[in-house]
């Protein structure tokens, strides 16, 4: 059964890291979600490398590449999941967009998900309108459908987005691309929106950096995805298990 549910059942502060897999190398990944793991985090998001990642921006862009260019695909993700799942028990999330799991075989991808322990999923680019197949499989599988709105989904439709998620949906703080700042203003009045409006709780992710930005979305929403700051980290150091260690360290103290 996905563990989402269980995370979500009570309101508390959640931190989310999300982690490019195979970025900056493939041995790193175990390591570094394992380390999230130890340092706070809540649950762990994980990008599947996509040559053409249409909502992450540059920084993500070229983790993804690196990644890509490291050999990285589907079958090595799932492949470390059950090295992570030997050791550890905390919610997984990918994100990957719906080309590369087409190519996979979408019912195949989700029956290989529930069997390595993955407990959600995102895609980015698979409007609702289109995701009846891919939720009716996730459920059938055991795996959380996390669906996404935006600043301009309306409210009739941020409900009818989180009946079909049921378990959880995914806020975009900002209209564009990972990595961009937030109008913490605007943003109250979205999340405001939402919260009136969804029968599930929701996590907020892009352009949050620090442990400020933690704190302000955690008292509007359930939970805080810290992505493209994270990665930028990761790129200027020496060691990624020991920087993703710090930088969540950081976020939740």
């Amino acid at each position: 059964m996905s563990r989402i549910p269980q995370l979500f059942s009570k309101r508390s502060e959640k931190v989310i890291p999300f982690l490019t897999a195979g970025y900056p190398n493939k041995l790193d990944t175990v390591n570094m979600v394992l380390s999230a793991e130890k340092s706070g985090a809540a649950m762990v998001e994980l990008g599947m490398p996509f040559s053409d990642p249409l909502a992450d921006g540059p920084i993500i862009q070229r983790a993804s590449q690196v990644a890509i260019e490291n050999g990285v695909n589907i079958k090595w993700i799932l492949e470390i999941v059950i090295d992570i799942r030997m050791s550890s028990e905390i919610p997984l999330v990918l994100m990957g967009y719906i080309n590369p799991i087409i190519k996979y075989g979408l019912e195949k991808f989700l029956q290989d998900c529930k069997k390595v322990g993955i407990d959600g999923l995102i895609i980015p680019d698979l409007p609702p309108e289109e995701a009846e197949k891919f939720v009716k499989l996730a459920r059938t599988n055991h795996i959380s459908p996390i669906l996404l709105v935006a600043p301009n989904t309306s409210s009739e439709r941020i409900n009818l987005i989180s009946k079909l998620a049921v378990d959880l949906i995914y806020c975009v703080a900002i209209l564009g691309i990972t990595g961009s700042e937030n109008n913490m203003g605007n943003l109250k009045e979205y999340l405001a929106r939402v919260e009136e409006n969804s029968i599930c709780p929701f996590i907020v992710g892009f352009g949050i950096k620090n442990r400020e930005d933690v704190v302000k979305i955690n008292k509007l929403a359930h939970g805080a995805v810290v992505g493209s700051a994270i990665i930028n980290a990761i790129r200027g150091s020496g060691s990624s298990v020991d920087t993703v260690k710090n930088y969540i360290e950081r976020l939740v103290k």
